[in-house]
């Protein structure tokens, strides 16, 4: 049964792969869904899959929903109501599936990754996930829906509300990986800088108001400026994840 499990793991991850060079995402996801409904804890190259996947699927609908949004708004300043009326009911199906993939996620988060994961990494990866997704629903709720989607996605985001101890392990992190930079192949070496930036960006925008030593600061901003700060899937996204 282990080794069933274990070739089904390999051959669901292989299809995520495939599916993610495709550009055909929600087969991506519903690849790393049944790896993630095995129970057991992904491995940092399975949590991305999962996380690109999901992020793609959103990313298109969100980009949808903005779109719509903006015309809504234009046809209500002309007075064209009928146009805005039908504009409206088309931004309610979008809507519609944006909370159900955004609930989908919670479920598969909250059901699966989080009771099997052991790793404190993986823990907080998959809080961040979550305090993602509930924003992406605030985007669009009103109301009550709206102020509980932003809460939901505070708590997520500050499980333990430590700023101080998030600051000073993010720093802890980013010096230990200046350390073993030199050590790494070519590919490895330039997902770790991007993942890196990411962290001297955040640490930038956590520590603006807390004064820095000089060393600190001065490994901070020692990695050259790769691009804005970002969110973490949308970082690896940028990865070639399919090795074959």
């Amino acid at each position: 049964m282990v080794m069933a499990s274990s070739k089904e793991r390999e051959t669901f991850v292989y299809i995520a792969k495939l599916a993610e060079q495709a550009e055909r995402y929600e087969e991506m996801v519903d690849s790393m869904k049944n790896v993630a409904n095995l129970d057991v804890e992904l491995t940092v190259e399975e949590g991305n899959l999962l996380s690109v996947g999901y992020k793609n699927v959103i990313g298109a609908r969100r980009a949808s929903w903005r779109i719509m949004s903006s015309i809504e708004q234009k046809e209500e300043t002309k007075g064209n109501e009928i146009n805005a009326k039908r504009i409206k009911e088309y931004r309610n199906k979008v809507e519609s599936e944006l909370a159900n993939i955004c609930n989908d996620v919670m479920k598969v988060i909250d059901e699966h990754l989080i009771p099997s994961a052991t790793a404190g990494e993986s823990t907080v990866f998959y809080y961040k996930m979550k305090g993602d997704y509930y924003r992406y629903l605030a985007e669009f709720k009103s109301g009550n829906e709206k102020k509980e989607a932003s809460n939901q996605s505070m708590k997520a985001y500050e499980i333990l509300n430590s700023p101080e101890r998030a600051c000073h392990l993010a720093k802890q992190a980013f010096d230990e990986a200046i350390s073993e930079l030199d050590t790494l192949n070519e590919d490895s070496y330039k997902d770790s800088t991007l993942i890196m930036q990411l962290l001297r960006d955040n640490l930038t925008l956590w520590t603006s108001d807390i004064p820095e030593d000089g060393e600190d600061a001065h490994k901070v901003n020692g990695i050259a400026k790769l691009g804005g700060g970002e969110d973490a899937e949308v970082v690896m996204a940028g990865r070639t994840s399919l090795r074959i």
